[in-house]
């Protein structure tokens, strides 16, 4: 029996690769941040994107690039892809939200919702179920949110001031933006022409109670590779769970 809301989950999304990745140097002197790789695994965060993606029902990605693209380009003509690939070059950067909407009008169905990714994160959860959550709460945008593990130990305390317990790597109390989204159609044309979407669009859908916030699942695998020190974590984490 196919799911009532099974019309509405997306079978297109945008990928955003186009950041300069300088807190991942040296791995991305030659090369966009998408495009390294996690050690032991050998697939680009990009490449894992898209198998994720495929399996999630999606057909159609748009890649947003913008620092040497043409190793991106290059690497994306050679590669076997499980789903058509568009690509997005910014000539100049236009910042998060004019770069989502400069690789939104790339997207083949206009009038139909649509996944984004940043092109950072590693990630396996579903998506169809968040399209799913994203359809209940008539949402215009939905976040994916995470709860990242803190890198530093925490202590507990008594009322007293005597510390009663260490806990290594806690879990934040916090959600945060996971970087993944689902957007409904109209979202594209209230995103600015350059700048930043989660300074303007986000909070202004807040306020009007169209933006929802799904949280991952508990278990499910996230990780934003953001430094050196990420890309040894998630190998170590991804060979932990036999998925490397």
């Amino acid at each position: 029996m196919t799911h009532p809301n099974a019309a509405s989950r997306p079978t297109q999304a945008v990928v955003l690769a186009g950041g300069q990745g300088s807190r991942l140097r040296p791995y991305t002197d030659d090369r966009p941040k998408p495009m390294v790789e996690i050690p032991g695994t050998g697939t680009p965060i990009i490449g894992h994107q898209l198998a994720w993606l495929a399996e999630e029902g999606v057909t159609d990605v748009v890649i947003s690039c913008g620092h040497l693209a043409d190793v991106l380009q290059t690497w994306l003509k050679s590669s076997d892809l499980p789903v058509n690939v568009t690509t997005a070059v910014e000539t100049e950067p236009l910042g998060r939200g004019g770069g989502l909407k400069f690789a939104a009008a790339h997207l083949p169905h206009p009038d139909r919702p649509w996944y984004a990714t940043n092109g950072d994160i590693w990630t396996r959860f579903s998506l169809r179920d968040m399209a799913d959550f994203h359809t209940e709460r008539d949402a215009v945008a939905t976040l994916a949110l995470a709860r990242p593990r803190i890198p530093w130990g925490a202590v507990k305390t008594d009322g007293f001031g005597h510390i009663t317990d260490f806990i290594e790597a806690p879990p934040s109390t916090f959600e945060i933006n996971a970087g993944v989204y689902v957007f409904s159609p109209e979202f594209a044309g209230l995103l600015p022409e350059r700048g930043d979407h989660e300074r303007t669009t986000f909070p202004h859908l807040a306020r009007e109670r169209r933006l929802a916030g799904f949280p991952i699942p508990q278990g499910a695998y996230w990780r934003a590779i953001d430094t050196a020190k990420d890309l040894t974590e998630a190998a170590k984490e991804l060979a932990a769970l036999g998925r490397a």
